[in-house]
């Protein structure tokens, strides 16, 4: 009998490691170290003597299978899946606790028409769930003879092989979670590395060779990721998060990795007593709550996925009497609005050292790209000038250290979409309208270019200036011509 070996994995990152350490160095977490036994005969030590069958190839250029999906009737969840449940296929959804997860599988659940859908809770009872359903209204417009979705709790791997492996297995399959699962043969508690990585492999290969669509809920650490081993993003096809404030009734669910469409894409939803409603224009949401006239305000278009969004950037400067000036940031990098506050202090002479600066993203969304660079400059210096930008100006750019502005991808998109909300102008990146060799005209917005920083801030106290002396020009001849008619 083979000498059992022990093993020493981290429940936070999955890392092995020879022996127990109180940090694990590979995340930096405490106390996340746990011992799991393996059977030394389990290794591999070489090929021996034995040949393997061997592999088939296939010509690169030759035919291609038609992938089948199979659309939900959320479009929203269709557009972040690239059009629809691909059959085969493994999803991932995470997300915060309460975040509204289970709530988007069950709603996605019954609005599968003519399918076979089994949703298997692990963390509920089929009482909860059928509650649930009954709050929210789903499942109530099934005609008569149409199938229904099928519920069921369990936790047990091996029970829930044994139901879903057979020729009338169900098309779609949704696990509510993956950390509550365990397979009996591993000494280790549900949830554990071990325990998430197992149920999840035989699962996924039990969805291969059925053909079912597997959704697996997760879920996150307070990091934000997935918890449980990093391997088990790789394993699947599709990796969604739903994301949100718990302060907000938007929820945003992002698609981070996609084998069969486009990642970055995002769907918006609108959490109400009725459940998860679709956002079909997110740009008007957004900004539904807008007011003008404000400093430190400004909007900024930008892209997510392939989807243009409006979004307001608010930014507050304030004096600060402690020696080290807090930085408080709300949906954007930390570090990149530090990196501009610093070319702003540098190249343009502002002095922001001894200020406090609260950055915020209206809405409760997250943004990444670089684009919104140059309209977090713009809020930021109207804050500490009090001049506030023009309600009609939107502003997109990525800002280099020496202070220039850079040019962005499907600014045309931007535009376009800025135009059909109704704004009048955009201030974007100098040369934009000869980006790619062809002039960029979009009908009903004026481009105004900038090449450095400085520009912008000398093109925002002269706007201000000219529309206070237009105001003071028309309240002049509005009393002028008061007097007259006394």
């Amino acid at each position: 009998m083979a000498k059992p070996v022990r093993n020493y994995v981290c429940q936070s990152c999955g890392s092995a490691f020879p022996k127990w350490a109180g940090k694990c160095e590979a995340c930096g977490a405490w106390n996340s170290i746990v011992e799991e036994p393996t059977s030394g005969g389990d290794v591999p030590k070489g090929l021996s003597g034995k040949r393997g069958k061997g592999v088939t190839f296939v010509r690169l250029d030759g035919d291609v299978p038609q992938t089948i999906r199979r659309p939900t009737g959320l479009a929203e969840f269709d557009r972040v899946t690239g059009g629809g449940l691909v059959r085969g296929s493994a999803v991932l959804i995470g997300g915060d606790p309460g975040i509204g997860k289970s709530t988007l599988m069950l709603q996605v659940a019954t609005m599968l028409k003519g399918a076979r859908v089994a949703y298997i809770s692990g963390e509920e009872a089929i009482e909860q769930v059928q509650l649930r359903a009954k709050r929210l209204g789903v499942g109530e417009n099934r005609k008569a003879g149409e199938v229904s979705t099928e519920l069921a709790a369990a936790t047990s791997l091996r029970d829930i092989m044994a139901s879903l492996d057979r020729p009338d297995c169900p098309e779609i399959v949704v696990i509510d979670s993956i950390q509550t699962l365990y397979l009996d043969s591993l000494d280790s508690a549900p949830g554990t590395v071990a325990q998430v990585r197992t149920c999840s492999a035989e699962l996924i290969r039990l969805a291969k060779s059925r053909g079912f669509t597997l959704l697996l809920v997760g879920h996150v650490t307070k990091e934000g990721q997935i918890a449980g081993p990093r391997v088990l993003e790789h394993m699947v096809d599709t990796v969604l998060y739903f994301e949100g404030e718990r302060g907000h009734h938007f929820r945003i669910l992002r698609s981070v990795k996609n084998r069969f469409g486009p990642a970055n894409e995002i769907g918006v939803f609108e959490m109400s007593d009725r459940g998860l409603a679709e956002v079909p224009n997110p740009s008007a949401l957004f900004l539904a709550e807008r007011h003008g006239n404000i400093s430190g305000v400004a909007v900024f278009a930008g892209i997510e996925g392939t989807r243009p969004v409006l979004v307001e950037v608010q930014a507050l400067v304030s004096p600060s009497p402690l020696a080290t000036p807090r930085r408080a940031v709300v949906g954007w990098d930390s570090a990149r609005l530090a990196m501009t506050l610093a070319v702003l202090e540098t190249r343009c002479g502002l002095g922001l050292a001894g200020s406090e600066v609260y950055l915020n993203i209206a809405g409760g969304l997250r943004i990444s790209e670089p684009a919104a660079d140059l309209s977090v400059a713009l809020a930021l210096v109207s804050s500490l000038s009090d001049r506030p930008a023009p309600s009609d100006l939107i502003a997109f750019g990525e800002i280099g250290l020496s202070g220039e502005v850079r040019m962005v991808a499907q600014a045309e998109t931007r535009l376009k979409e800025a135009a059909k909300l109704g704004f009048k102008r955009a201030l974007c990146p100098k040369r934009l309208s000869q980006a790619g060799g062809k002039p960029l005209k979009v009908t009903g917005i004026e481009l105004v270019e900038i090449g450095h920083l400085q520009e912008m801030i000398d093109w925002l106290y002269n706007e201000v200036r000219s529309n206070a002396l237009a105001a003071t020009v028309s309240a002049s001849r509005a009393q002028h011509a008061g007097d007259k008619i006394r």
